[in-house]
């Protein structure tokens, strides 16, 4: 039985800078608005606080954009609020392992400290080691940006916290209608966001990154997180990619516009339009004839080169 807490892979500082600190200091933290005390300024709602504080951040960090912005409120939200007591969190220690703890208290704010906005934390003596995560829960822990839900992961978790060799674990969803091109596309994410200079759509795009990391893939919205979010050369344009995955047609346009709806209600800037593009292995008539009805989202079909090499020597 899968317990109702939730559990959160958190990074403590870039690269895990601060992960040895916060162990020993039993903590968890971040520093965005770090000279602000924000005690008492959490509402439930996520959105209400990034609708007052989004602002505030901007006029802190001239320069920024409200992606950026929208990005780092909604993590300083999940952190000191959203993360509940008795949650279960996962920090890496930047030498191939993780930092395993429960929350214990509310949010409290260290003024001068490294990572301000604070957590207490009851740290487990037993570290999980990345290697023995399955390759699922590996990608996810290794996603980019400070804060990733990994509740789906809460059985592999626990086997790993008791010292057990978890069993395979399949995560399903309903959604799915081609597990093998489910499986093949979710390596293809990774590719593609390596390769991305070299696709069609990295002519015009580029993957949206913030101080020079790239955060725009497993974007995190409101309704699941965004394969890939990009930003147009010129900056007018946020463009939201997903990949079918071997998803059924009306899902996957469904969940686009959703997506879509979110970066423009909640990211772009007045003069910013949203775009949405799907990638899928192979043509798709129903996808195609869902799309007909639509102006602002491209279907893209792609190949893969599979090649044998001889190895004979003469």
């Amino acid at each position: 039985m899968i317990p109702q807490k939730k559990y959160f892979r958190i990074m403590l500082g870039s690269k895990s800078m601060y992960a040895d600190e916060c162990f020993s200091g039993g903590f968890i933290g971040c520093d965005w608005l770090e000279d602000i005390d924000l005690s008492g300024k959490f509402p439930d709602d996520w959105h209400a606080f990034n609708h007052q504080f989004i602002p505030v951040y901007l006029e802190k960090n001239p320069g920024k954009s409200r992606v950026a912005a929208g990005l780092a409120c909604g993590m300083l939200h999940t952190i000191c609020k959203g993360i509940k007591n008795n949650d279960i969190v996962l920090s890496p220690n930047g030498k191939g392992a993780y930092y395993v703890g429960e929350i214990i208290s509310d949010y409290s704010y260290v003024p001068g400290g490294i990572l301000p906005h604070r957590r207490t934390v009851r740290w487990l003596s037993h570290l999980i080691d990345r290697s023995e995560m399955s390759q699922p829960m590996q990608r996810s822990t290794g996603s980019v940006g400070t804060v990733s839900e990994i509740t789906k992961y809460a059985e592999e978790i626990e086997n790993l916290i008791a010292g057990k060799v978890p069993p395979p674990v399949i995560v399903t969803d309903p959604s799915v209608e081609d597990p093998l091109v489910f499986a093949m596309e979710k390596h293809l994410e990774d590719f593609l966001a390596r390769n991305w200079a070299a696709t069609e759509l990295g002519k015009t795009h580029d993957i949206f990154s913030e101080d020079g990391e790239i955060v725009g893939q497993q974007f995190p919205t409101d309704t699941g997180p965004i394969d890939i979010l990009a930003i147009s050369k010129d900056k007018r344009e946020l463009l939201v990619v997903e990949l079918k995955k071997g998803r059924a047609s009306d899902f996957v346009v469904g969940q686009i516009q959703r997506y879509m709806g979110y970066v423009l209600d909640e990211l772009a800037d007045p003069e910013q339009t949203v775009s949405g593009a799907i990638i899928a292995i192979d043509d798709d008539l129903r996808l195609r004839r869902a799309l007909r009805v639509t102006s602002n989202i491209k279907f893209f079909r792609y190949q893969v080169n599979f090649k044998l090499i001889s190895e004979r020597k003469e």
